[in-house]
C-alpha cells in the first residue's frame, strides 16, 4: 500500500514508539477454519458490550481524492475504508493480522502444496441481498485480472494462468481459479505459495460485482460528499450480529490543530496522521510506532544514461546519507523492513565523493561519452511538499562534482504516484507499507512483469531469485533468498531508503474497543466498539479572540 506523505503533520520526537511484533510464518498443509460458535477475543466479548452506548464513530483523516474502486485502490487511507466495505476469503485479525476466516471457513492446501481448495462459508450475501459464492469470488477476481492498471494483480501470478489471461494470451477458462460448486473454490497453482492466504486479506481481492453501491463487507456507504463519507451497518452482512457501530462517519482535514481540539471535547473518537499530538490533552492517547513501511527515491530506469547500473553506482556513491536522514526516527539503510528470520542486508551508508567522481568517469568511457559531457536527471516532485524539496536541493548539490544537473519536475499531489507510469521523469520518491508481513511485500514491486513494478527495472538474477523463494517451502530459506535479491536490487543503485515509516494516532483505547497498534496500521472496523469508560475532561473555553482553544485544569 502507497502511504500517503502528508503536508502539515507534525510528529513530536518526545513520544515513544513501539516496534511492532513479528509474525511467525505458518506451513500447515490444512487450515481448518473456525466453527461459527467460536469467537476472536473481541467477540468473544459481545455479551459485555454495552449496547446502550453504541453509537455514530468520528473519524478524522487527511483530505484526499479517493478511489474506493478495490481493484484500482492503491494508498493506505483508502485500504482503511474499503477493509470495511469489503471482505474476501480472509480479513486482517485486528491485533495480529494473520488471516482470519471471513467468506472461507476452510482451506485444504493438497500435499505437494498446488492445490488449494477453500469451502466458502453458506448463506453468504451481498448488501443487496444477493447470494455470494464460489462464483462470485471467481467472477470478482476474473474481473480484478481484466482491469487496466489494477496494482495488485500480479499478486495473483503464481496461479495458472493469471499472468497469460492478464496480458491477452488466454481466455479465462485457462485460468486456474475454478468454481467447482456454489461452496466450493479452487486454486491451481504454479508453485507452493505459503503467503498466498496473507495476500487474501488485501482489499484487491475481496468480493465486489459489476455495480459501485453492492458491497460484501461490514458497512455500506450510506452518503457521500465533498470531504464526508458516511457509512452504515450492512444488514445483510454474515456477521452482522457482531458488528457493534451503526454507523462511521469519516471526515477529512488537514487543520492538525483544529482536529486534535476536536478529539480533546469528543467530537472525533479516532484521528488517522493529521493532527498535532502536543494538543493532545490525554498523552495515552497518541500512538506513534514503526510500522512495516520504508519511503524511498528510485530511480524510473528508462532514460539513458540512468538505465545503466554504472551510472546509477557512480551516484550512489555521492549521496549524503546522513543529510538525507537526517532527524528521522527509524532511518532505513535498506528496502525491507528487519523481520525477525530475515538475513541481514548489508546498506547504503557510505558516502565516497572522491570514488563516485572516478566511477562517473568510468561509467562515460563504457559508454562512450566525453569526460566533459554534461548530464541531466529530471526529478518529479509534489508541489506541496517541502520534504521531498530538502531531497532535490541534497542530491542536487553532491551531484554536481559528478557534472550532472539535477532538474525539478513538478506534479498534483493527489496525481503523484498515478503518474509515475507515464512520466518521463527519472527520480521519484515512494512511501511503501507492505501488504503481509514478508520482505516479498517490497520486492515484488522490482520483479519484471508485475503490476506494481514502476521502476522498468529488469534482472535476470533479481527474478530468479523471487522464483526460487517462491517455490520453496522452508522458512530459512525462503528469507535468505529474498535477503539475496534484496542485495542485487541494491547493488544495481535502483533505489535510495530513506526511512522505515511511523504511523501516528489518536484513539483512547480505554473508551473504544477493537483497535490495536499494528505492522501495516489497519484497524478493521468491523470490531469496533464503545466501552463503558467516564474520562475527566478537564474545563475547554473557546476565546473567539485568539481563535483558538485552551485548557484550564
Amino acid at each position: 500500500m502507497l502511504k500517503k506523505i502528508f503536508k502539515k503533520v507534525l510528529l513530536t520526537a518526545l513520544l515513544t514508539f513501539t516496534l511492532n511484533p513479528v509474525f511467525a510464518d505458518e506451513a500447515e498443509d490444512e487450515l481448518e477454519g473456525k466453527a461459527e460458535s467460536e469467537k476472536t477475543e473481541e467477540t468473544k466479548k459481545t455479551s459485555d458490550i454495552n449496547a446502550d452506548i453504541q453509537r455514530e464513530f468520528n473519524i478524522a483523516i487527511a483530505s484526499t481524492n479517493f478511489n474506493l474502486n478495490p481493484h484500482t485502490a492503491a494508498y493506505s487511507m483508502e485500504a482503511q475504508i474499503l477493509d470495511g466495505l469489503y471482505e474476501g476469503l480472509y480479513s486482517y485479525d485486528p491485533r495480529t493480522l494473520e488471516p482470519k476466516n471471513a467468506l472461507a471457513t476452510k482451506c485444504k492446501i493438497s500435499r505437494d502444496k498446488k492445490r488449494h481448495t477453500y469451502e466458502i462459508r453458506k448463506g453468504a450475501k451481498f448488501s443487496d441481498g444477493s447470494p455470494i459464492n464460489a462464483y462470485s469470488v471467481r467472477n470478482a477476481w476474473l474481473m480484478l485480472l481484466s482491469t487496466p492498471n489494477a496494482p495488485y494483480a500480479s499478486f495473483l501470478d503464481c496461479v495458472k494462468g493469471v499472468k497469460e489471461f492478464r496480458n491477452g494470451k488466454v481466455s479465462e477458462s485457462e485460468v486456474g481459479i475454478i468454481a467447482r460448486d456454489d461452496n466450493t473454490l479452487v486454486l491451481h497453482l504454479l508453485y507452493p505459495a505459503s503467503h498466498l492466504n496473507k495476500i487474501l486479506c488485501h482489499h484487491a481481492f475481496s468480493v465486489k460485482t459489476g455495480s459501485d453501491n453492492v458491497f460484501s463487507g461490514a458497512f455500506v456507504i450510506k452518503e457521500r460528499a465533498d470531504n464526508t463519507i458516511l457509512l452504515e451497518k450492512n444488514q445483510n452482512y454474515w456477521d452482522a450480529e457482531n458488528v457493534q457501530i451503526p454507523s462511521i462517519r469519516i471526515t477529512t482535514s488537514d487543520e492538525i490543530t483544529d482536529n486534535a481540539w476536536k478529539y480533546n471535547a469528543g467530537e472525533i473518537d479516532w484521528i488517522a496522521s493529521v493532527f498535532n499530538a502536543k494538543k493532545i490533552l490525554n498523552p495515552n492517547a497518541v500512538h506513534l510506532s514503526a510500522i512495516f513501511g520504508t519511503e524511498y527515491i528510485f530511480f524510473k530506469c528508462q532514460n539513458p544514461p540512468w538505465d545503466r547500473a554504472d551510472f546509477r553506482n557512480a551516484l550512489m556513491a555521492a549521496v549524503p546519507w546522513a543529510a538525507l536522514r537526517k532527524n528521522i526516527l527509524v532511518p532505513a539503510t535498506t528496502l525491507v523492513y528487519p523481520l525477525a528470520g530475515y538475513p541481514k542486508v548489508d546498506g547504503l551508508t557510505d558516502t565516497e565523493a572522491e570514488e563516485a567522481i572516478y566511477l562517473m568517469q568510468e561509467a562515460k568511457k563504457s559508454a562512450g561519452m566525453k569526460e566533459s559531457d554534461k548530464l541531466k536527471i529530471k526529478f518529479e516532485l509534489t508541489a506541496v511538499s517541502d520534504r521531498q524539496k530538502e531531497f532535490f536541493q541534497i542530491l542536487s548539490d553532491a551531484w554536481k562534482p559528478l557534472g550532472v544537473e539535477l532538474e525539478a519536475s513538478i506534479t498534483n499531489d493527489y496525481r503523484y504516484v498515478e503518474s509515475i507510469s507515464e512520466s518521463e521523469a527519472d527520480l521519484f520518491v515512494y512511501s511503501w507499507i507492505g501488504d503481509f508481513a514478508d520482505p516479498l511485500a517490497f520486492l515484488e514491486l522490482f520483479k519484471d512483469g508485475s503490476t506494481l513494478n514502476q521502476t522498468v527495472w529488469k534482472n535476470e538474477k533479481f527474478n530468479d531469485l523471487l522464483k526460487q523463494a517462491a517455490e520453496t517451502t522452508d522458512s530459512d530459506t525462503h528469507n535468505k533468498l529474498l535477503s539475496q535479491a534484496e542485495t542485487a536490487l541494491l547493488d544495481d543503485g535502483v533505489v535510495m531508503p530513506i526511512r522505515h515509516s511511523m504511523s501516528l494516532n489518536a484513539v483512547n483505547t480505554n473508551a473504544v474497543g477493537g483497535w490495536y497498534t499494528n505492522a501495516l496500521d489497519i484497524h478493521p472496523y468491523k470490531y469496533l466498539y464503545f466501552k463503558d469508560y467516564k474520562q475527566k475532561i478537564p474545563n475547554v473555553v473557546k476565546l473567539e479572540k485568539k481563535n483558538e482553544i485552551s485548557a484550564r485544569n
